[in-house]
């Protein structure tokens, strides 16, 4: 707990110093758990101490490294108030009560990055909150989901694009009418900060393609342009492995355009990446051969396609909310992904916490004795690598109606639970596919979908509230309609193997195919029949209230470099 309020203070710090106001609490109507059951609430996540040997990089990356962690922590506050804007108010009266009701409610808070728990469809524990913002922060207060379109719709169609572009804010103007303000204004004053740090840390490394892209990612701050240091982040070769700014659009529910600011920083591990290497050279081939109408397929994927397997440092923002992102696949800027590919960042000190801590343990519970010597983590790293390969195939790029536009844009809020049930079960086809061709090992293909049965339940769990949890819940849904997976008379789950192999081919084409398509109707249908938690599944879900929902990281190698080579360098920071 100590380490939290302490960097936590730091981030408070950034807060008083921000440009952005408090919105107005309204109360919702509800009893707030006390400190007793939001200990409980808090206790889902199993803390784990993430230590990284940084001895081997020489003293001038070390002290690079330190800077770049410091300019990641800026991503906090940023994240805070892009979800709702009087998170930074409440942080700071959380701040000030010390009692342990008051301690409880700011760990839940650090935990879900604002006042309502992720694990519980957004319930508020803190009260005079209001219901958790759909729209997050990002467009004017007061405004309607109705009247932000009817005015996207009113634009030029180059105005349509910021409007709706990853890096901009809607706003009022002076005359109370809607404008696009680049993130830039918006948060100019922290990432100027965030700016500098990176160009302090890009003066202290040796490493050109790290240094090229700290530079850049710098300029980006400033400029409201990420495209050059997009392709920078693409092209980086380096000892260490930073992602620094605006991705994920998890937190837009009204349309998925908006991106949130996060931070992974990691150091890669050379052994582990070298020998995931080859499958950047199988995607051509998989998309080739995706199960889909031939002219839906990419005849000429983006050149590059790294895979870094890294030990993570440190993560912050989006990049710590709730459940810890395992790997990722960026940039989603689509105009980057085709014209260079998309980079597989995976997370292994993260994923081996998770598969010890909470995948096995469910194993134990959802599935039959038989089947648990089946539970592998080489399937269950290898199939989230895959996962977040298939991000980077399949349609993208698509036209409806006559018009050019993207799939993200297309769906709206529902592309966010289509692409990861399309990443998760493609990923099973591709994997099957690269045992057929020999590239995998025959062993695979008896613990793949065992793994990905019982990973089902760890995922669903996070909360079909969640685009993860929902499009997990599609699919179990899809297996067990099509008899691909069965419930067996004590409960627990199995696979049928004659049967797993044809569904995952069909389930991937529909996904795809409605993607393609871009039928919004489609695919909100598809999620409120399938994305649902059905009695037979709860009842396991129910067993495993002993077992951790994922794990906290506490960054402690993170916080000991950045104590002995300098902490924050914003205005009063102690």
């Amino acid at each position: 707990m100590k380490r939290k309020l302490l960097s936590l203070a730091a981030a408070a710090t950034l807060l008083l110093s921000g440009s952005a106001g408090a919105a107005e609490a309204q109360t919702v109507p509800s009893r707030m758990p006390n400190a007793t059951e939001l200990k409980r609430m808090t206790a889902r996540f199993a803390p784990v101490d993430i230590q990284v040997d940084v001895s081997k990089l020489p003293e001038n990356e070390r002290r690079a490294l330190a800077k770049i962690l410091q300019a990641a922590q800026i991503m906090d506050p940023l994240f805070l108030r892009q979800v709702w804007a009087g998170n930074e108010t409440l942080l700071l009266e959380l701040l000030q009560d010390s009692s342990p009701l008051g301690r409880e409610r700011l760990h839940a808070f650090l935990l879900n990055k604002g006042p309502w728990s992720r694990l519980d469809h957004n319930a508020p524990f803190v009260p005079g909150v209001p219901a958790k913002p759909a729209e997050g922060n990002f467009y004017p207060a007061g405004a309607s989901k109705a009247d932000v379109e009817a005015w996207v719709k009113s634009l030029p169609e180059a105005q349509q694009r910021e409007a709706t572009g990853f890096f901009t804010t809607l706003r009022r103007d002076t005359n109370g009418k809607f404008v696009s303000v680049p993130y830039s204004i918006e948060y100019q004053g922290e990432l100027a900060q965030a700016a500098q740090l990176l160009r302090e840390a890009a003066a202290l490394t040796t490493q050109p393609t790290l240094k090229a892209f700290l530079t850049k990612r710098a300029d980006g701050f400033l400029s409201n342009d990420y495209y050059p240091s997009e392709v920078a982040w693409m092209e980086l070769d380096a000892s260490i492995e930073p992602t620094v700014g605006p991705y994920e659009v998890y937190e837009d529910e009204w349309f998925n355009y908006k991106a949130a600011f996060e931070a992974f920083i990691g150091l890669r591990d050379d052994a582990e990446t070298q020998k995931l290497a080859k499958f950047s050279g199988e995607l051509q081939g998989l998309e080739n051969n995706l199960p889909i109408d031939p002219k839906l397929r990419n005849p000429k994927l983006g050149a590059l396609a790294p895979i870094r397997v890294v030990n993570s440092l440190f993560s912050s923002g989006d990049g710590y909310r709730g459940v810890q992102t395992a790997a990722y696949n960026l940039p989603n800027d689509e105009r980057v992904a085709a014209e260079k590919g998309t980079k597989r960042v995976m997370l292994k000190n993260i994923q081996e916490a998770k598969f010890q801590r909470v995948l096995v343990p469910i194993s134990q519970v959802a599935l039959p004795a038989k089947d648990r010597k089946d539970i592998s983590f080489d399937a269950f790293f290898t199939h989230i690598l895959m996962h977040e390969l298939m991000h980077g195939l399949g349609p993208h790029n698509i036209t409806v109606e006559g018009k050019q536009t993207t799939v993200r844009q297309a769906l709206q809020a529902s592309s966010s639970a289509i692409e990861e049930a399309k990443a998760d079960v493609s990923g099973l086809w591709a994997l099957q596919q690269l045992v057929d061709k020999g590239v995998i090992g025959k062993e695979l293909e008896r613990t793949m979908y065992t793994t990905f049965l019982a990973s089902a339940f760890r995922s669903i769990r996070f909360g079909i509230n969640e685009a993860h949890g929902k499009g997990i819940a599609l699919q179990l849904n899809y297996f067990l309609d099509n008899g691909a997976v069965v419930v067996n008379k004590d409960g627990t789950f199995s696979v049928v193997p004659g049967k797993i192999k044809e569904s995952v081919t069909a389930l991937t084409k529909q996904l795809m195919e409605l993607q393609a398509s871009g039928n919004r109707a489609s695919a909100e249908s598809l999620l409120e029949k399938m994305g649902v938690v059905r009695p037979e599944v709860k009842r396991v879900l129910d067993k495993l209230n002993n077992v951790p929902v994922d794990i906290e990281p506490r960054y402690v190698t993170a916080e000991k470099l950045t104590a002995e080579l300098g902490g924050f360098s914003s205005p009063g920071a102690k």
